[in-house]
C-alpha cells in the first residue's frame, strides 16, 4: 500500500474520492431538512418515502436496462445479493430514518446518524479482521467531538418522543452501516452504477408497495409543494448522493467513505439555519471547527 507522499498520483485519487464523498454527504444529509419540510403538510414517513421513490424510481430504471443490455448478466448469487442490500440499505435504513425524523429534530437525526463509522469500524474489526490506523480513530474520535457538541442543544431540548425516534434512527444507521460494508465488497465486481441501480429499483418497489399495503390510494394526493419537495429529496438527496456515495466507495473503501460523510451534520447544521430558521451557537461553531478537523486528519491518511 502506497503512502500519499511517495506517490502523488495516489494522493490525488484519494482526495477525489474523499472530495465525492463529502459531496454525497452533504447532498444525502439535506434529506433531514426537505423532510422536516414535506411534515409540514401532515404527510407521513409511509407516503413520504413512497413519493421519494416514485420520482428517483425513473432515473434508476433508465440506468438499470442500460447496464442490462450493456453489461454480462449477473450471477444468482449477486442478484440475491443486490436484493438483500436494496432491502437493507435503501429501504429499511431510509423508513426508519425518515420514520425517526417525525419525532426528533434534524440535528438530533444527523447525530445518531453518524453514529455510522464506528459501526462500519467495529463490524470491519470483528468479522472481516479489517485493521484499523491510529490516524483513523483519531479522526474519528475528533469527529464525534464536534458532532456532539454541534447538537448538544438538540439533545437538551428533545420532545418526550425522543426516544423512540432515536430509536428508529439508530436502527437506521446500523441498517446503513451493514449496507456499506457489503456493497464496498460487491461494487467491485459489478460496478458502482449497475449496483446502486439494481438495488434503488428494488427499494423503490418495496416502498411503493409498503405505501399501497397499509395506505388507501386517496393519500397519493398532496398540495402542489409536497411534489414539488418530493422531487428535490428524490433527485437531490437520494439519485445524485448515492452514487456519489458509491463512487466514493469504489475510490477509497467503506469505512473512508463513511467517516468523511461525518461532514454532514456540519451542512445539515447550516441548512437549518437557512431554511428552517434554527439558531447557531457558539457550541455548535466549536463543534463544526472539530468535525472539519476530523475530515482534515482523515485526509492525512494514507492512500
Amino acid at each position: 500500500m502506497l503512502s500519499t507522499t511517495d506517490s502523488p498520483a495516489a494522493r490525488r485519487a484519494f482526495l477525489t474520492g474523499l472530495a465525492i464523498a463529502i459531496s454525497g454527504a452533504i447532498l444525502f444529509s439535506a434529506k433531514a431538512i426537505v423532510a422536516k419540510l414535506i411534515y409540514r403538510f401532515h404527510v407521513d414517513a409511509v407516503t413520504l418515502i413512497a413519493f421519494r421513490m416514485l420520482f428517483s424510481l425513473p432515473f434508476f430504471a433508465a440506468i438499470a436496462l442500460w447496464k442490462s443490455r450493456t453489461e454480462a448478466p449477473l450471477t444468482n448469487g449477486e442478484r440475491g445479493r443486490i436484493v438483500v442490500l436494496g432491502l437493507l440499505g435503501y429501504y429499511l435504513s431510509s423508513f426508519l430514518d425518515f420514520l425517526g425524523l417525525q419525532y426528533i429534530s434534524a440535528g438530533l437525526e444527523r447525530l445518531i446518524l453518524f453514529l455510522t463509522p464506528s459501526f462500519v469500524l467495529l463490524i470491519s474489526v470483528a468479522f472481516l479482521r479489517k485493521k484499523i490506523r491510529t490516524a483513523e480513530w483519531m479522526a474519528l474520535g475528533t469527529a464525534y467531538l464536534g458532532t456532539v457538541l454541534v447538537f448538544l442543544h438538540d439533545v437538551r431540548l428533545g420532545g418526550p418522543n425522543v426516544v423512540l425516534g432515536g430509536a428508529f434512527v439508530l436502527g437506521s444507521a446500523i441498517a446503513y452501516a451493514l449496507y456499506l460494508l457489503q456493497s464496498g465488497e460487491l461494487v467491485k465486481r459489478v460496478g458502482s452504477l449497475r449496483l446502486v441501480a439494481y438495488a434503488m429499483c428494488v427499494s423503490s418497489v418495496a416502498c411503493i408497495l409498503q405505501f399501497f399495503l397499509l395506505r388507501p390510494a386517496s393519500m397519493l394526493v398532496q398540495p402542489m409543494q409536497v411534489y414539488g419537495l418530493s422531487l428535490v429529496n428524490a433527485v437531490f438527496c437520494t439519485v445524485f448522493p448515492v452514487y456519489l456515495t458509491m463512487e466514493a466507495v469504489s475510490r477509497i473503501g467503506a469505512p473512508t467513505a463513511s467517516q468523511a460523510g461525518m461532514i454532514g451534520p456540519v451542512s445539515t447544521l447550516f441548512l437549518g439555519a437557512l431554511i428552517l430558521g434554527e439558531p447557531i451557537t457558539g457550541i455548535q461553531m466549536a463543534g463544526t471547527a472539530l468535525v472539519l478537523a476530523g475530515i482534515y486528519l482523515l485526509s492525512k491518511k494514507k492512500a
